[in-house]
């Protein structure tokens, strides 16, 4: 496979990983309280959302990249 091939491929996936998760959570730690022996933490989840108009481009992206590397 070609370099671009391989890219395109990537692009695509991630495209459409984007239009079906429409973001990223994760879990952070943080503590609440600290005194001496006492630690108490909490567990929060953050999410980065993604726009759909970045999976598309990613989408569109990959297939234009394809359609290019098949015509040559």
């Amino acid at each position: 496979m070609r370099l671009i091939t391989v890219v395109a491929l990537i692009l695509v996936t991630i495209g459409i990983v984007a239009l079906a998760y429409q973001g990223i959570t994760y879990t952070t730690s943080e503590k609440v309280v600290d005194l001496g022996p006492l630690k108490i933490e909490a567990k929060r989840e953050k999410t980065i959302p993604l726009p759909p108009i970045v999976g598309v481009v990613a989408l569109v992206s990959g297939v234009v990249l394809l359609l290019v590397r098949g015509r040559r």
